[in-house]
């Protein structure tokens, strides 16, 4: 049994969750054992395709006509498309039908979350649908002093600085609106968004808002490694106020550094996030105004361990195990067609 893990425009995917999700899906095949490729050009049994652009419907008919079996993983929605690029409120009804149409093309689905399965059962598909983490690396954001202190460097942060992080594209579904808003009404703190999207592609208020964000607001762009790493770490909070999420892998990263976690109330965290437990929950600006106040200040019990334990169940080597049974049973039902034909 040989999977082809399928990403098309990887160039345009690698600095989003897709990009971190194929790093994951390679990790996690690797350690159940599991025989993979990413050149489509290879022999192969089942085509795992995790992209939904122009060549998709190609590749699927082309797997087919060979007698393959497909697995589509569902990375993205109607929902978290809307609020996102620059008229993507206007072709979200159509960006729905696209999606409906691919993925019902597939042998099974794979989704993040089990809110994320909900959503594509509503939208009318029969087929299964397995809700599976995109999983995380613990290694990499176990604490580490010398990444701690690169990120420091790097920002010119003393240690008696403040600072609230977030990460992701420049979206108001991510909730960069109220970071700025928020961070406005807490100026004795250093707030920190890294990500960055193409200014064509977004629309003016989110630009302009950018332009006329706070005077404590830093947006250093896309940075990897051990600064981020180190950032995560160290940071007094992690606000992500996102209103859409299929799951949220910057939320898996914090948890699994143990980071404080501040988050808005949506169903794609259900029911892994417990507010209170693992993290903090807030509805609207003035909850996060005091929850990210009393998280820095350490006036709200710590989640830090607790968020951590929740990344462990999504460890790479778990979710290995979940896509090799995934696998292992389209691949059999494929096996057995072949014998009954």
């Amino acid at each position: 049994m040989k999977v082809l893990l399928y990403f098309e425009g990887e160039k345009i995917v690698q600095i989003s969750g897709i990009g971190r999700a194929k790093k994951h899906q390679m990790m996690a095949l690797t350690s159940a054992g599991v025989d993979f490729t990413t050149n489509p050009f290879d022999d192969y049994d089942i085509l795992h395709i995790n992209t939904c652009y122009l060549n998709s419907d190609a590749i699927i008919h082309k797997a087919r006509s060979e007698g393959k079996a497909v697995i589509y993983h569902a990375h993205s929605t109607e929902e978290d498309f809307r609020n996102s690029f620059l008229f993507s409120n206007q072709l979200s009804p159509f960006v729905k039908k696209y999606l409906v149409s691919l993925y019902s093309k597939a042998d099974e689905i794979i989704t993040p979350t089990p809110y994320a399965k909900k959503l594509l059962e509503s939208y009318g598909i029969k087929l299964p649908i397995n809700a599976i983490s995109n999983g995380i690396d613990l290694k990499r954001f176990a604490y580490d002093t010398e990444k701690v202190k690169a990120f420091r460097r790097y920002f010119g942060l003393d240690e008696k600085d403040k600072v609230v992080m977030s990460v992701g594209l420049f979206f108001e579904r991510k909730g960069i609106l109220d970071f700025f808003e928020v961070a406005e009404k807490l100026p004795e703190y250093t707030f920190i968004w890294f990500g960055t999207t193409p200014e064509i592609s977004i629309p003016k208020s989110i630009t302009e808002a950018i332009r006329q964000r706070p005077f404590n607001v830093i947006m250093p762009g896309y940075v990897k490694g051990g600064i981020i790493e180190g950032a995560y770490m160290t940071c007094d909070c992690f606000f992500f106020p996102s209103y859409e999420e299929t799951e949220g892998i910057v939320v898996l990263e914090a948890m699994a550094a143990k980071s404080p976690i501040v988050v808005r109330s949506i169903g794609a965290y259900e029911p892994w996030l417990v507010n209170g437990e693992n993290c903090y929950m807030g509805e609207n600006n003035s909850d996060f105004v005091k929850l990210v106040k009393d998280t820095v200040e350490k006036r709200l019990p710590t989640t830090g361990e607790k968020a951590y334990m929740t990344a462990k169940e999504r460890s790479i080597e778990n979710v290995g195990q979940a896509l090799k049974k995934v696998y292992t049973r389209v691949y059999q039902k494929m096996q057995n067609e072949k014998v009954v034909q």
